[in-house]
């Protein structure tokens, strides 16, 4: 008998232990032939391999000095080996495996491409803590988001009065692929490239999200001028609120009020 043909589903575990994990994410995890994990900490790995018999842990393939991008391809690699044996697989991924998460792209259009299934099935992110956690509401003034080196290597367009959020704050001007984070003096330049458009006494916020129910967020408000001297890594965000007021385009209003005026409401 041939081999069933291979599949693969990857899922979001969400942020934090337990809390996130939503029911369809969790019968793509326990129906896997094998499933493959990549976790915040060892906690959510042990809960994962509570789940299925066959739970594999991707963290081996990172090492001190060796580029991410080696090690994301020897991910996929490792995923993709047991798709074309046939076998359901899962990758498991902390928080949403389609936001910063290069491993969960690249394996389901390598999958789609040699002709098997795969899914992404959404989870609850970083992104979805720092709203709820900030009492942020990206509907109210705009949001924009920017990974921190992409943000300082590129000249991007700034809106002072909307929020701005920077990822991977922690190895913020990296560009070897091989830290793991940076020091102050990058963090300088960074502050640098921000104090373009933000008073150098301008709050800004630290963030991390909870991995454990056990325990809080950070959130730490320090001056921009101060962020070098913070403590970063890998997991930390910096949410930086509007610095300006919203700016009323005065011809758009008029215009709109005219349009209001002629065309009757729609019931």
């Amino acid at each position: 008998m041939e081999p069933t043909k291979g599949s693969l589903s990857c899922v979001g575990i969400g942020m934090t232990l337990g809390s996130h994990l939503a029911p369809l994410a969790r019968s793509y995890v326990e129906q896997a032939d094998v499933v493959f994990v990549a976790a915040s900490n060892k906690w959510v790995e042990e809960w994962v391999m509570g789940m299925n018999g066959d739970v594999r842990t991707l963290q081996p393939f990172y090492a001190e000095g060796k580029s991410r991008m080696e090690t994301y391809t020897e991910m996929v690699e490792a995923m993709m080996s047991e798709v074309r044996s046939g076998k359901r697989v899962c990758g498991a991924f902390y928080g949403h495996p389609g936001i910063f998460a290069w491993v969960p792209h690249k394996a389901v259009k390598t999958a789609r491409a040699e002709g098997f299934f795969a899914h992404m099935e959404p989870g609850i992110s970083a992104e979805d803590c720092l709203y709820a956690d900030l009492g942020l509401d990206p509907g109210t003034t705009g949001c924009q988001h920017f990974e921190a080196t992409q943000f300082m290597v590129y000249r991007r367009c700034v809106d002072p009065s909307a929020w701005l959020i920077l990822w991977q704050v922690g190895i913020a001007g990296d560009r070897t692929l091989k830290r793991f984070s940076t020091g102050a003096g990058y963090r300088d330049l960074l502050v640098e490239v921000l104090a373009r458009t933000y008073p150098m006494r301008h709050e800004v916020i630290v963030y991390r999200a909870a991995v454990l129910p056990i325990y809080q967020p950070r959130i730490e408000r320090v001056l921009l001028r101060d962020l070098p001297d913070i403590d970063l890594g890998m997991e930390d965000t910096l949410a930086v609120p509007p610095a300006q007021p919203l700016i009323i385009d005065e011809d758009i209003g008029r215009r709109l009020a005219d349009l209001d005026n002629r065309e009757p409401m729609m019931s």
